[in-house]
C-alpha cells in the first residue's frame, strides 16, 4: 500500500511538472509522507543519458582509431565523474544499438548536453545518445 501511495504521488508530482512551460523548474521537490509516517522524501532531477551506436559507428574500422576514442571516451568519463557531474556509467553486455548508459548531476538540459559534446567518441560519431530528465530520491541512491 505504502509503494502504492509513493507512486502515485510521484506520478502526480512528475505530471505537474510536464504540464509547466517554464524554463526554470525546480530540480528538487518533496513528496508528502506515506499514510502513517512523518518523513517526507525529496525528489532531485538528474539526466538519463542512453549511449546508442552513432551514425559513423561502421565507418570507423581502423582499430588504432577506434582505440583512441575509447580512450578518450574513458578518459572523459573519469574527469565528468571527478567533477561530480557523472553519477553512473557502464556499458550494456550484449551487442546491441544500446552501447551504455550515464546518469548526470546537471541544471538543465542544455549543460548535460554541453558535457556530453566534450566525448570524443560522441564527436566522431562512434556513439550517439538519447537525453532525458529522470527523477529518484535525493541521496537515496546517489550520496
Amino acid at each position: 500500500m505504502r509503494y502504492t501511495f509513493l507512486f502515485i504521488a510521484i506520478c502526480l508530482c512528475l505530471s505537474s511538472f510536464a504540464q509547466e512551460k517554464k524554463e526554470n523548474k525546480p530540480k528538487t521537490f518533496k513528496l508528502p509522507p506515506p499514510p502513517g509516517e512523518k518523513d517526507s522524501m525529496t525528489m532531485k532531477q538528474y539526466y538519463f543519458v542512453m549511449l546508442v551506436k552513432g551514425r559513423d559507428r561502421d565507418k570507423i574500422k581502423d582499430t588504432a582509431v577506434i582505440n583512441k576514442l575509447q580512450a578518450g571516451h574513458m578518459a572523459n568519463m573519469d574527469r565528468l565523474a571527478n567533477e561530480g557531474k557523472l553519477l553512473v556509467a557502464g556499458p550494456f553486455g550484449d551487442d546491441g544499438n544500446w552501447r551504455g548508459i550515464f546518469i548526470l548531476d546537471c541544471n538543465s538540459k542544455e549543460e548535460a548536453e554541453a558535457l556530453l559534446a566534450t566525448d570524443p567518441a560522441i564527436k566522431a560519431g562512434r556513439l550517439d545518445y538519447e537525453l532525458h530528465p529522470w527523477w529518484t530520491a535525493m541521496n537515496g541512491v546517489f550520496k
